[in-house]
């Protein structure tokens, strides 16, 4: 019996390791421990190829086509912006959990949503959210670092919006533990955090839920994990609808595949908000950062740049494009193409996506660009942890499209109530 390692399978294969990790984790291809290493038996492996299973990572990410989806348009919103006018802001409010430098807070502030408090465990994405929601734009919300799992820091949450009206609680739970980058271990301690959202949710009663995750949740042992998610809210009195959206769809330049729950207990329709763009017409990485060109660093507004030798710009230069430094390791130091929307922006410390044109990675303000954050939203932190911030959020413009269908959702909940 010959016995071969991921590299050696991902070489034969033509593919990534992490199409050959996801495989294995997906139970298509079956692999051994051998001293605590993963191995995979050739036969097992030429059977896995011979039976065309040797897909593309679209294809190991294939979403179900059974989802209840309601559309709704919200292109004729699309040029609201309460992030930068105030009277663009409506009295809807939400907690975002899990909140992170602000991503997804952000997105909903530019759909016109009032935040009233978050909870975020990371201390430089804390700092970053209060300086610019907090500090910059005045809304009012007391922010620190809090780990959710503490039932001291649910009181304190309870009491910070006691009497206030919660229109919606979001949150985009940890997902790791869930991640179709190599294997998703089932007891990960990080795959119960929805469990404490599901407590702050059922103690609170938002009328409105938004939970996002990445796509690989789907496929988690078979689809128990999502079916789990759905029921346990169910429980709790809230109708779930679930798709995948992709954030490229909603002015975004990066393809980025989310999974988004959206949820009430009103005996509402649940909406997704309805694509804007098609193929044709996304935006591109040029689009997005060409304005940083000729720009010097300054690391005021995160420009900062990655010190780079003469022989390591001529081997960026030789990349091509789509390819990463490192052959089959895709997620980290891959050149982007400059006229198409950028792969998903992975939380890398170091080299995350190469720069098309001057042969050195994207610097954490070009990135941000690439996550759609507004030009005027700063980062906290080493540039380290702004790579990890930035990296670890929902695409600003893919939450404003959320947001936008909240808004809808709250105002035909209004128009109901007044018949």
């Amino acid at each position: 019996m010959e016995i071969i390692t991921i590299a050696e399978a991902a070489e034969l294969a033509g593919k990534s390791q992490k199409t050959i990790r996801r495989a294995i984790a997906a139970g298509k291809l079956k692999c051994t421990k051998i001293q605590n290493k993963t191995r995979i038996n050739k036969t097992d492996f030429e059977e896995w190829v011979a039976n065309g299973c040797c897909g593309t990572e679209e294809q190991d990410n294939s979403v179900s086509k059974t989802d209840e989806v309601n559309w709704i348009d919200i292109s004729d919103l699309w040029k609201l912006d309460g992030w930068r006018h105030k009277k663009d802001r409506t009295d809807y409010n939400f907690i975002d959990l899990f909140s992170g430098a602000g991503g997804l807070s952000c997105g909903l502030v530019m759909a016109g949503l009032n935040p009233i408090a978050s909870v975020e465990i990371m201390p430089q994405a804390v700092a970053t959210y209060e300086r610019n929601f907090i500090i910059d734009k005045g809304f009012k919300e007391k922010v620190e670092t809090r780990d959710i799992r503490e039932q001291s820091v649910k009181e304190k949450l309870y009491e910070s919006v006691s009497g206030k009206k919660i229109d919606v609680i979001v949150g985009g739970f940890p997902c790791q533990g869930f991640s179709m980058s190599g294997y998703r271990v089932v007891d990960d301690p990080r795959n119960s955090l929805y469990k404490e959202m599901k407590d702050i949710v059922e103690h609170l009663k938002p009328d409105f839920v938004v939970m996002e995750n990445v796509e690989g949740l789907r496929s988690m042992l078979n689809g128990k994990v999502e079916e789990k998610i759905i029921n346990d809210y169910k429980e709790i009195g809230y109708e779930i609808n679930i798709t995948v959206l992709n954030s490229a769809d909603y002015y975004t330049p990066q393809t980025r595949h989310r999974v988004i729950f959206i949820g009430n207990r009103i005996g509402a329709t649940n909406y997704h908000p309805k694509p804007l763009l098609d193929e044709q017409h996304y935006i591109s990485v040029g689009q997005a950062i060409g304005k940083y060109l000729d720009m010097p660093e300054d690391k005021s507004i995160n420009h900062i740049f990655t010190k780079t030798s003469p022989e390591m710009k001529k081997r960026l230069e030789a990349i091509p494009v789509g390819k990463s430094l490192y052959g089959n390791y895709s997620d980290a130091w891959k050149k982007v193409d400059w006229n198409k929307p950028s792969c998903t922006v992975k939380e890398n410390h170091g080299g995350v996506n190469i720069h098309p044109i001057l042969n050195r990675p994207m610097t954490p303000r070009e990135l941000a660009a690439l996550q759609s954050f507004p030009d005027d939203f700063i980062f906290e932190g080493s540039k380290k942890w702004q790579l990890v911030q930035i990296g670890n959020a929902v695409p600003c413009l893919l939450g404003k499209a959320i947001g936008l269908s909240l808004r809808k959702m709250c105002e035909f909940r209004d128009e109901k109530k007044k018949q």
